[in-house]
């Protein structure tokens, strides 16, 4: 591998994206150069100096405007009970010779899919007896989400912080309405929400752009200053589509296909550092002004 020694100057916990832009394929050794009015000197780059993508990715949308959340899986680990619900339904109208799907298999099928695409998989020839399937199926969803639905951890940590920023926020989802409120609702969120999208509300819902572009209409707020939290290849694909820098949740579905839609970077929980450290880097003092700097870059690129 090529390695290139640059020497630039450093803002505290900040190299600007463009410069990786630049170099894509080469290994780059960073320097930070300080000056005073009676030296300049030159030391060794250190994890401070060098943030991960999520840094540099997240301190790019300053002055941040909005949050955008999926609901299954990113606010509430809501899988399992959809898992427990499809397979029991599955198993009563025999599919798959009457052998219980695994949970592969319910993640390639039927995770972050909508209605009509997850009808499709036990009914591909009959979407009317297809679509009742599924309202069977959501029917036993709610009655388990009534009793066992539990949030993400750390869901309190990030809201808490969304709300003393006074961001805006929106819940964007494949779920059908009466489902996600009922979530909604059970997580103690009914007032955080500005709104609520409903995919299939939409001319087109996930994996298209096009519930993520209705949410930054409604909430009148910027895709350049807006981030997403996605716990799906076809939700991580639909915020990527609409243009926006988006978290992926890896608490149930594998990274390796999540790392596929390619999310700026993957969070285990909302506890994660991972997390902390971008959030921290958006909040610092001059975020705005790097912002700027990086745009001029590009700019002059």
């Amino acid at each position: 591998m090529t390695c290139l020694y640059l020497i630039i100057p450093c803002f505290p916990n900040y190299v600007s994206p463009s410069l990786v832009k630049f170099f894509p394929s080469t290994k780059l050794h960073l320097a930070c150069t300080k000056t005073s009015l009676t030296q300049t000197f030159t030391k060794p780059s250190s994890l401070h100096c060098l943030p991960s993508s999520s840094m540099s990715s997240l301190t790019g949308l300053a002055p941040l405007e909005a949050v955008l959340f999926d609901v299954d899986g990113t606010l509430c680990d809501s899988d399992p009970l959809h898992y427990e619900a499809l397979r029991e339904m599955l198993l009563k109208i025999g599919f798959n010779g009457g052998v219980p799907i695994t949970e592969e298999f319910f993640v390639e099928k039927f995770s972050g899919k909508n209605n009509i695409d997850a009808a499709s998989v036990p009914f591909p020839d009959d979407p009317e007896q297809g679509l009742k399937f599924v309202e069977d199926k959501e029917a036993m969803f709610q009655r388990l989400a009534r009793e066992q639905l539990k949030p993400v951890k750390g869901l309190e940590k990030v809201t808490a912080w969304v709300e003393k920023r006074g961001l805006k926020r929106a819940a964007v989802t494949n779920s059908p309405r009466v489902n996600a409120e009922l979530m909604i609702s059970k997580l103690g969120l009914s007032d955080f929400f500005d709104v609520l999208i409903i995919g299939d509300e939409c001319e087109r819902g996930k994996p298209h752009p096009d519930p993520y572009l209705k949410a930054l209409e409604v909430l009148k707020a910027s895709k350049d200053h807006t981030f997403v939290f996605e716990d799906s290849f076809s939700g991580i694909t639909a915020g990527v589509a609409a243009g926006m820098p988006v978290i992926g949740i890896a608490i149930r579905n594998p990274e390796d296909l999540l790392m596929k839609a390619k999310p700026d970077f993957l969070i285990k929980d909302y506890e994660d550092p991972k997390l902390w450290a971008a959030l921290e880097e958006l909040d610092k003092p001059g975020a705005e002004k790097l912002e700027i700097l990086d745009k001029n870059i590009q700019q002059g690129a």
